[in-house]
């Protein structure tokens, strides 16, 4: 089934044409991924098949009734509304059900005496039940919690960049559509959850469209292949280890018919020269078609990054860690870590958002001092710094001028790069250079950051989260790049496929400001981490497994249970009462450390905090209670 067709699309700004007239479909089943360089018009693509843009010409003809869900890359929330809410914007009659409902409790927590709002919540309940509406609540916080957002009653406004692209990213996933449309799903989310996600479109049945750097996640998840080059448009049944075979058949080919054609024009050219001994039919039919072959453009070569290592000469002590330390609001991130970067070291970190990874690269470059051990740093040491977000750009200035600003001349080996030759290395030709940076699309500017930083000859590299936003062919330069860099290399990031390409030493947060060191890539990280998991012991046979009853009931069958209104209205908040409790927590650790000369002050706030502990200890064991419930309701409804 045909569940929606491009035909003809061209899309330009200003005299940049992104797309010129290109047409595809999409059908049941079809789980696509869309590669380009940045620049090509991936995410503009996904706007215009998602209605949120027109192209200038072509039109969009979609299946009667095509439901879809469309993930940008910078989502926008409704200010005032809540994270269960916003993920439940959508139309669909159970969504808005929850949504009446969410925001009728949300009300009554304000003024809980309300008799009207106690009864509207108790109708709303019974109506929950007979739309079974339930299980898609259960099911959104569920995905909610596994993308690390665990307080449901938080206002979207208050949410971080990463936290509101996962909400987003939540309410894409929840709704009931034919068609999910995602623009970099896998950006700024760990590594543990990128796995969940992948295994969760593994198993979605719906067709899917997508743009992802994650080769890994291409790899595994996408069926067919899209990519975008030069404005046009080839379609590939494969994914991205298929689609890589296929484009160099592809590319082989074309380079062998400009072969042909090359020493067609030859030999038709010493025809020429020689002139015709006499000006018949034939001899004009054949001068004609040396014309005409003549005038065919030639394949275009492709333009490709290739980068020699520029940097700066290394001395032999860089950067010493010494029982670092360091802590916010009471909470350790970084616990007593020592370790000496080597200066051809290639270091990979990760672990949970908001773990301290980058509270960790702060401390090696000299941002962020400890509070406890202290950080060196060596003389010659020249750090350069490509961070998860943009500096400031002037987008008035020009492209060549943002890179001449940090140096005219970088010298790499024994060759001299100057500041125009890295831009073209960085896929940047004389016309974009001269022109402004305002024209430049996000993934652009990511490019001519990358490419600023790395211009600075940095000896000792750190990279927070680069492959964010970054093309998978400019990756795969700056991959190479790596190889050959001469200094250390130290990143953070969620990309397996970047870790395992690029690093020799994982720095793994493994809870409570606690870092494992694990020799070689991401996959023997993870494997190590398997091994470290407890084994069965030996000669445990596994438990028999039952013949079902022959008239198809379950054996023993325990009626279905049923989350009670109390039980249910107890489960939607208790996420919001344990989150204030382990505030209040926290508020009263940084309070006894003020008053640590005040020795009656602070045996008071030691109590109170004993009690705050208690209570907090007490309702967590109250949620688990209520999720196991909650879980055990929903495999009975399946």
């Amino acid at each position: 089934m045909v569940y929606l067709t491009a035909e003809h699309i061209k899309k330009s700004y200003g005299t940049r044409v992104i797309f010129d007239d290109i047409s595809f479909s999409i059908h049941e089943g079809d789980k696509i991924g869309v590669i380009g360089v940045n620049g090509t018009g991936k995410s503009t693509l996904l706007k215009i098949v998602a209605g949120a843009e027109q192209g200038d010409s072509g039109e969009i003809v979609a299946m009667k009734g095509l439901k879809l869900a469309y993930l940008p890359q910078t989502p926008v929330f409704t200010a005032g509304t809540s994270v269960l809410q916003q993920v439940f914007a959508g139309d669909n009659p159970k969504m808005a059900l929850v949504r009446e409902y969410e925001e009728t409790l949300a009300a009554l927590a304000e003024t809980p005496e309300d008799a009207r709002l106690t009864r509207l919540a108790a109708e709303l309940a019974e109506k929950m039940d007979k739309a079974e509406a339930w299980s898609l609540e259960s099911e959104a916080k569920t995905i909610l919690t596994k993308l690390g957002i665990t307080d449901f009653s938080q206002k979207v406004e208050t949410l971080s960049g990463g936290q509101r692209k996962r909400t987003a990213l939540a309410a894409a996933l929840i709704a009931p559509v034919d068609l999910l449309i995602l623009d970099e799903p896998t950006n700024h989310i760990d590594n543990d959850t990128v796995d969940w996600l992948e295994k969760y479109l593994e198993k979605y049945s719906r067709a899917l469209l997508m743009v992802t750097h994650d080769r890994y996640f291409l790899d595994r998840v996408a069926n067919r292949t899209l990519e975008l080059e030069k404005g046009k448009m080839y379609s590939y049944q494969a994914n991205y280890s298929r689609f890589l075979e296929m484009k160099a058949e592809r590319e082989e080919l074309l380079a062998a018919g400009e072969r042909k054609r090359q020493n067609f024009l030859r030999t038709e050219l010493e025809w020429v020269r020689r002139g015709a001994q006499a000006r018949s039919t034939k001899q004009k039919a054949r001068l004609q078609r040396f014309e005409q072959v003549s005038a065919q453009k030639a394949a275009e070569e492709k333009q490709t990054v290739e980068l020699s290592s520029a940097g700066s000469r290394l001395g032999k002590k860089t950067i010493e860690l010494s029982h670092a330390a360091k802590a916010f609001g009471g909470k350790t991130v970084i616990r007593d870590f020592s370790y000496i970067i080597q200066r051809d070291d290639r270091i990979g970190i990760t672990g949970e958002n908001g773990c301290g990874k980058t509270t960790l690269l702060r401390l090696m470059t000299g941002r962020l001092a400890p509070d406890s051990g202290t950080v060196e740093r060596g003389e010659t040491v020249k750090i350069g710094i490509f961070a998860q977000e943009n500096e400031d750009m002037d987008e008035t200035r020009r492209v060549i001028d943002y890179i001449r600003d940090v140096a005219e001349v970088v010298r790499a080996g024994d060759e001299k790069i100057t500041a125009s030759q890295m831009l073209e290395r960085f896929l940047f030709p004389m016309d974009m250079q001269r022109g402004p940076i305002s024209m430049l699309s996000g993934g652009e500017r990511r490019r001519l950051y990358l490419a600023r930083v790395l211009m600075g000859a940095p000896n000792i590299l750190f990279l927070d989260e680069p492959t964010n936003d970054l093309d998978i062919e400019t990756l795969m330069i700056l991959e190479d790049y790596l190889e050959r860099f001469q200094g250390a290399v130290v990143s953070v990031s969620h990309d397996r496929y970047f870790l395992d390409k690029t690093c020799g030493r994982i720095f793994a947060f493994v809870g409570d400001g606690n870092i494992r060191q694990y020799e070689g890539g991401y996959s023997d990280m993870k494997a190590a981490r398997e091994r470290e998991l407890p084994q069965e012991p030996e000669g445990k046979q596994p438990a028999p497994k039952k013949e079902p009853p022959k008239d198809g009931r379950k054996e023993n069958a325990a009626p279905l249970k049923k989350m009670s209104y109390k039980d249910q209205r107890e489960y939607d908040g208790i996420g919001a009462e344990i989150a204030a409790l382990e505030e209040k927590i926290a508020a009263a650790e940084r309070d006894m450390a003020e008053c640590m000369t005040d020795y009656v002050r602070l045996q008071e706030i030691s109590a109170e905090k004993e009690k705050l502990e208690n209570a907090l200890e007490e309702r967590m064991e109250r949620w688990m209670e209520l999720s196991e419930l909650a879980e055990e309701i929903e495999r009975n409804k399946r």
